[in-house]
């Protein structure tokens, strides 16, 4: 830093001014911090989508999606700090970033923030409360290959056009253009909240809201999360212009869910109820979701089995029926082997299926 320019004096009082200046930034950085993390999951296997034929192949993401990030914090003083995460998905069997083609590069995650001792306030894309709330209480957690909850949840409507269904949520597990706020923990208890701007001109009514209760106390947790996406009458959350004809003349959609899980320590229980409603031009309807599961400690490695209902009140007037059994054994703290089946029905449908056996490594 150049102390004196265009000829300027430094001052006693300048000089001072710097050097405290400096000594600051050198405290504020020693208490600084940047963190480069992440996770590759590989599978050998086969899908056969409801209606569809099976296909073999080396595929991406069984347990979880391979992903990597770098976050940061950089103490305030005060008990403030800032903080900051970049997180991107690939996928490892091509080399390929994203979880498909054209994904947002930094679709995990891409917020700034200000932690303080009254909750953590953020701004950018951010994984939503729902998502949150649907990972924590069922037993295969974030699995978009054999999680049930995840398959009636998040890729029903919009993701796959392999199967024609109207069931699921509008939309991606991650918020852009959002701004939110998490409590600080009260003996368990936290909430959360979240807003996502339409952030285009004329779309000032299209925005997405949502909030989330937690408890966490030793054995016992359970969650509700309201989820409420509006529109005009053309969701652009759709993937694909030809599979936003599935909920042709959306305006709105409402979610709620709960979620409770027991631990026996022999086994743990995990349940769900999740309503989602609606509005069209053409007729509103909405979908009832119920699951349960349950994991069960088998020598060092844990056995893990789920089943999902849901019923279609209107639109297409369909019934889904998922159920998915897996084992998983560490290898050690960040490497572990899985082998899982996950069968699914939907009315109307023939029945499919994924099976295979894959390798997940935390770094």
């Amino acid at each position: 830093m150049k102390l004196g320019r265009k000829g300027h004096r430094v001052t006693n009082a300048a000089l001072v001014a710097t050097i405290c200046y400096g000594a600051f930034m050198g405290s504020a950085q020693a208490q600084s911090s940047v963190q480069l993390y992440g996770q590759i999951d590989e599978w050998v296997g086969a899908q056969k989508f409801p209606g569809n034929q099976r296909a073999w192949g080396v595929l991406g993401g069984g347990m979880s999606t391979s992903y990597w990030g770098m976050k940061g914090r950089e103490d305030l003083g005060g008990g403030y700090q800032a903080i900051f995460a970049l997180e991107s998905f690939f996928r490892a069997q091509n080399g390929q970033s994203g979880r498909f083609q054209g994904d947002t590069f930094f679709a995990r995650n891409a917020y700034v923030g200000i932690l303080s001792p009254y909750g953590t306030l953020t701004a950018g894309r951010m994984t939503s409360n729902l998502f949150v709330s649907t990972i924590l209480f069922n037993p295969f957690v974030d699995s978009y290959q054999f999680s049930p909850m995840i398959l009636h949840t998040y890729l029903g409507t919009s993701t796959f056009p392999a199967y024609r269904t109207d069931q699921g949520a509008i939309g991606d597990s991650g918020w852009s253009n959002a701004v939110g706020w998490s409590s600080p923990n009260f003996s368990g208890l936290s909430a959360s909240t979240m807003y996502a701007f339409g952030n285009g001109a004329g779309e000032g009514g299209q925005h997405k809201d949502s909030a989330q209760l937690l408890y966490v106390n030793n054995a016992f947790a359970a969650t509700v999360v309201y989820q409420y996406v509006n529109y005009k009458n053309v969701a652009n959350d759709f993937l694909t212009p030809g599979s936003a004809n599935v909920v042709a003349g959306l305006r709105s959609q409402s979610i709620g869910q709960l979620g409770v899980s027991y631990n026996f320590r022999i086994i743990r229980f995990y349940g769900q109820y999740m309503y989602t409603g609606n509005s069209v031009v053409t007729g509103n309807y909405h979908v009832s979701t119920g699951q349960f599961g349950f994991t069960v400690p088998v020598g060092v490695g844990t056995i893990m089995a789920s089943y999902v209902y849901s019923k279609d009140t209107g639109g297409f007037d369909q019934n889904r029926k998922t159920w998915a059994i897996g084992y998983d054994y560490p290898l050690s703290k960040r490497t572990d082997v899985y082998a899982a089946y996950l069968g699914d029905k939907i009315s109307g449908e023939s029945y499919g299926d994924t099976f295979g056996v894959g390798i997940r490594a935390k770094f």
